[in-house]
């Protein structure tokens, strides 16, 4: 079997244009969120690190659902995380902020990373360290202006905002110049998840991308 490329994972994210943000109270609970978001279209999954026992279930999700979604960790802060998670099968790395020893490790094992920055000299020095795509965080703060501000400078940068993007945000930022979406708690409800209404959650992340295909055609 061919392992697909970091390229085309990468491709796999842009594409859709959502990044599920799952930041569950039990490990447990990774699976069933997983086929519900994918469902609805959404096909790249961010497991944190606050996650209980997050690397164990990003093996389970990789072994279950690997061949249907590209699954990375998120809430990374240092390298031996960044490598840990990788060796349970996480192909892509978000981190709040821009560490090189983070970028370093994924680079390492050729995988996708992606540091969190909040001002454009943050944003320019995490590109430069070679990340595949620059996440503004707390992107609530800065809003979409700011990334059609930062078009001008940094065409070629791929930004993608997390923290605050929700149905109402989300075709704004696409709009503004990001190259895709993250969303956490706006997307994995937590209403649907405890009383497990899969396929209310489908049809929930579902939205998502369509807002997201809505804004890239407008």
């Amino acid at each position: 079997m061919t392992l697909p490329s970091k390229e085309n994972n990468l491709q796999v994210i842009v594409d859709c244009g959502v990044v599920a943000v799952i930041r569950a109270n039990d490990s447990s609970q990774l699976l069933d969120i997983t086929r519900a978001v994918s469902a609805g279209g959404v096909k790249a999954i961010e497991i944190t690190m606050t996650v209980p026992n997050a690397i164990e279930g990003i093996e389970k999700v990789v072994a279950e659902l690997g061949d249907d979604v590209v699954v990375g960790v998120g809430t990374v802060l240092d390298p031996e995380t960044t490598r840990l998670a990788l060796l349970a099968g996480a192909e892509f790395v978000v981190s709040p902020v821009y560490k090189p020893e983070i970028l370093s490790m994924a680079k390492r094992y050729s995988k996708i990373v992606i540091p969190g920055a909040f001002t454009p000299t943050e944003i320019l020095l995490a590109w430069e360290a070679g990340a595949d795509a620059v996440k503004v965080f707390p992107a609530t703060k800065l809003g979409p202006e700011f990334f059609k501000d930062m078009r001008g400078p940094f065409p070629d940068i791929r930004l993608t905002p997390t923290g605050g993007v929700n149905l109402s945000n989300a075709g704004d930022f696409i709009k503004a110049g990001a190259s895709f979406v993250g969303v956490g708690s706006a997307l994995t409800d937590k209403a649907m998840i405890r009383e497990k209404r899969w396929d209310d959650l489908a049809a929930h992340s579902r939205k998502f991308v369509e807002a997201v295909a809505s804004a890239r055609m407008g």
